[in-house]
């Protein structure tokens, strides 16, 4: 089955200089040290990223492996989602960053590639607001309902309103933005870490809405799309249960996530993603030290093929 939102082919970055970065660790709460050397950290994230490559190849997800070999310093690279995000119709988006580090994980290679084997009409780019000091993390700051044309948005210093604003109204989506606290009630800096969006079912902790009003529009407008609503905990969401995206994969729906987070949700709501789609857990336990997990590392393509 095809579904709008969820592509069959996606962009990933294969590390070579990957690390926790200090940069970011101020507003992520859920960055941790890996307790090894930068050369062994940096081996083991690249391991992890081949062996999940492959296993979405497996499943029949196209996958454009691009290499960062680490020259710019852009120890987040393996996170490319946040800095382009590409739309039905042949539209591409290029996003301002908030850190100077991860301004730099944008490439041109990467959208040549879009324009070479996808039909791609016209890209906007963002970027040049950074001067500004104005960001909008792409599909990290925003999660996109791309059939309902939703943009669920967490308040935070990586998603300025105006710019959210003026992306829903380039690329035709509504805006629903919020504030959303953790259990210990720091701001959230991403939404993709506390929702994901599938075709049939949608994961998130509502109760990270500290707006009790927001919090019933966000579950009204999931459940009006069509979607069950899996109300996920704090305690999942510090597992990563919320960093999913599903794709479309040869035998239909994968929900791709990785083994930590579908370890931490629960049988019957393990049963409501085995409805419609198939879990596709991957293992990628260093990559989450630097506070992003599967959902950061893909960027779908949502683009039709020349």
């Amino acid at each position: 089955m095809h579904s709008l939102q969820a592509p069959s082919a996606v962009v990933m970055i294969r590390p070579h200089a990957f690390a926790s970065n200090p940069e970011t660790r101020d507003d992520n709460a859920f960055q941790t040290l890996a307790n090894r050397s930068a050369e062994a950290t940096s081996a083991a994230a690249r391991d992890e990223h081949d062996r999940a490559v492959e296993q979405l190849r497996n499943a029949g997800v196209t996958v454009h492996v691009f290499d960062d070999f680490g020259d710019s310093d852009t120890p987040d690279s393996v996170f490319p989602n946040n800095w382009f995000s590409t739309h039905p119709g042949g539209h591409i988006a290029i996003y301002p960053m908030f850190v100077p580090s991860r301004r730099r994980e944008r490439r041109m290679d990467v959208i040549e590639m879009l324009k070479r084997d996808y039909r791609v009409q016209d890209v906007i780019d963002y970027s040049g607001l950074e001067q500004d000091n104005l960001a909008l993390e792409g599909t990290g700051a925003m999660v996109l309902d791309h059939v309902g044309r939703i943009a669920y948005t967490v308040k935070s210093n990586r998603a300025d309103p105006v710019l959210l604003e003026r992306f829903c109204t380039h690329f035709n989506y509504e805006p629903i933005a919020f504030e959303a606290r953790d259990a210990q009630g720091r701001d959230v800096y991403h939404t993709n870490v506390l929702m994901g969006i599938g075709t049939h079912y949608a994961l998130i902790c509502l109760d990270m809405i500290t707006d009790p009003e927001r919090r019933a529009t966000v579950r009204a407008r999931l459940e009006e799309s069509g979607r069950t609503v899996i109300d996920l905990t704090h305690d999942q969401i510090a597992e990563f249960a919320g960093n999913a995206i599903e794709l479309t994969g040869r035998d239909g729906l994968v929900l791709t996530l990785s083994s930590r987070a579908l370890a931490a949700l629960r049988p019957d709501q393990i049963d409501i993603i085995k409805d419609s789609a198939t879990p596709l857990p991957l293992s990628v336990p260093t990559i989450e030290t630097a506070g992003g997990s599967v959902r950061c590392m893909i960027a779908g393509i949502h683009l039709s093929r020349r």
